[in-house]
């Protein structure tokens, strides 16, 4: 049977829990008898003075009775630890499912310069959620809310998914508890979901970049249901597999920042429209050969009518940019670097002092480029970013936590001229409003735009500062041989 979006959110958990305490009373009291099993009866059988057949098979008799008593209560352990840790999963992901379908039904009245409408949201079967406006909009299909409807009925079917997946975890793991034979007890033993998941965890990740991308997406979810040991483990064993996977790809709203310039081709081009275009097509060729390259490249995918998604070459960007630098370096490390290594040292010391790793992830913050960086200005204007990463903390040789921290920085924006944007670049004026119709009239088309900086590396709390970005080369350069190639490259990771 299918686990769907209704079984999740209807899902009863108090009588899971209610098994759960049931369990742990039972494993618990069958601790007890077997101390007194074992202090007892054998205790007692074993230094009785007697021989003779009818000692002998008294003696079987107590030591099988015992190895019974001591199975049954290691199998009720097992049992009551799967149960428990499949309740707390399967909480925090209906918590979150709830949450997410009542903000997504709420919508956004405050956001500017056009409030976020309501969504609603519903069961598609099979797993599927779907999302959509609870009204028409009257100014058309918004951008924005075309983003939000994708992005919760993606974010939604991703936990319906993790769902079912600790659900099947759970049933595999008490089957090997209790064994095909109800008169034979104590089999495998569980103190975790871990030691189902883990295995699958490797399995996948040994694939590498052969995986598919149903299977990074399982990956990733499991990546999540891991305990911080096994993260650990995993993480050391398949680091580079697991980037290859997308393990830092963003989870947060990744959304157009306002309506867009509404649907594409709705009105037909006059010759203002032609007069435009040429304007913008001898500003492409004017500002890449004026140091301008990624605003060039930009409006030259814009102008090609295509709308398909560009990667944003972001170590560039940060090479590029001071302030984009320093806006990553105080947002996303420095306001969140000590509650990460708290919270990662507490794991450590929790985990007995083994090795443990934890996902981070900072929200969404904006940037706006200033035009003293014309060219990431116009290239990109303001842009929404966020980090990503893993937070490890392993002994050293003295067995004292050294806590690292693997991390990646994520932008993303959609490239758009909407009223109030116009251009001015030397001798090249083209007023507000003009270029964003170009998208109303199908001569060009808006695109998202979204990238990932290399991943880096450094030890939390050593006080030194946050490592520079990698060295971009040429990489969008007019020298670039590879630059023509990559434009409108995209399948952008979300």
């Amino acid at each position: 049977m299918t686990f769907t979006w209704t079984d999740l959110i209807t899902l009863d958990l108090g009588k899971l829990n209610e098994a759960v305490t049931e369990w742990k009373t039972a494993a618990e009291e069958l601790a007890k008898l077997h101390g007194v099993v074992r202090d007892g009866l054998v205790k007692k059988s074993e230094a009785a003075r007697w021989e003779g057949v009818n000692a002998t098979v008294t003696r079987d008799f107590v030591r099988s009775a015992a190895k019974e008593v001591a199975d049954l209560q290691r199998e009720a352990a097992s049992i009551h630890l799967v149960l428990a840790d499949t309740h707390a999963e399967l909480t925090q992901i209906q918590k979150q499912a709830k949450a997410l379908a009542e903000e997504a039904r709420q919508g956004d009245p405050s956001h500017l310069p056009d409030p976020d409408m309501g969504l609603l949201v519903s069961d598609a079967g099979g797993g599927k959620v779907r999302v959509e406006p609870s009204m028409c909009d009257v100014k058309g299909p918004s951008r924005r809310t075309q983003d939000m409807v994708r992005w919760y009925a993606e974010t939604l079917t991703a936990l319906v998914s993790h769902a079912a997946e600790v659900d099947a975890a759970a049933t595999r793991a008490l089957r090997a508890s209790h064994g095909a034979d109800p008169y034979n007890a104590g089999h495998a033993e569980y103190t975790s979901l871990d030691q189902d998941q883990l295995p699958r965890a490797m399995k996948l990740a040994a694939l590498g970049k052969e995986a598919k991308p149903a299977q990074q997406a399982e990956l990733r979810r499991l990546w999540q249901s891991l305990s911080p040991d096994a993260r650990a483990r995993l993480w050391t064993a398949h680091k580079d597999d697991l980037l290859a996977a997308g393990l830092f790809n963003p989870s947060v709203k990744q959304v157009a920042a306002d309506r867009g310039s509404g649907r594409h081709g709705a009105e037909d081009p006059g010759w203002r429209d032609w007069s435009t275009r040429t304007k913008m097509q001898l500003l492409v060729f004017g500002a890449d050969g004026g140091d301008l390259n990624d605003a060039s490249r930009h409006m030259k995918h814009y102008l090609d009518d295509t709308g398909t998604p560009m990667k944003l070459p972001v170590d560039k960007m940060l090479t590029d940019n001071a302030g984009f630098q320093g806006h990553v370096d105080r947002r996303h490390l420095q306001n969140s670097e000590a509650a990460w290594r708290e919270e990662a040292l507490a794991e450590f010391e929790r985990n007995g002092g083994r090795p443990v790793a934890m996902p981070v992830e900072t929200a969404n913050a904006d940037y706006s480029f200033s035009e003293a960086d014309p060219n990431w200005y116009y290239a990109v204007g303001s842009a929404r970013s966020n980090v990503t990463g893993v937070v490890t903390v392993v002994p050293d040789a003295d067995g004292k936590p050294v806590v690292g921290l693997d991390y990646q920085v994520n932008v993303w924006d959609r490239y758009n001229w909407d009223e109030g944007k116009g251009v001015h670049i030397g001798k090249f004026q083209i007023p507000d409003g003009e270029m964003g119709r170009q998208h109303k009239v199908g001569l060009a088309q808006e695109f998202d735009m979204a990238g990932s900086s290399s991943v880096k590396h450094y030890e939390l709390g050593s006080g030194g500062p946050a490592p520079a970005p990698d060295d971009p080369g040429r990489a969008g350069e007019r020298s670039d041989p590879g630059r023509h190639a990559r434009d409108g490259e995209g399948e952008i990771d979300r």
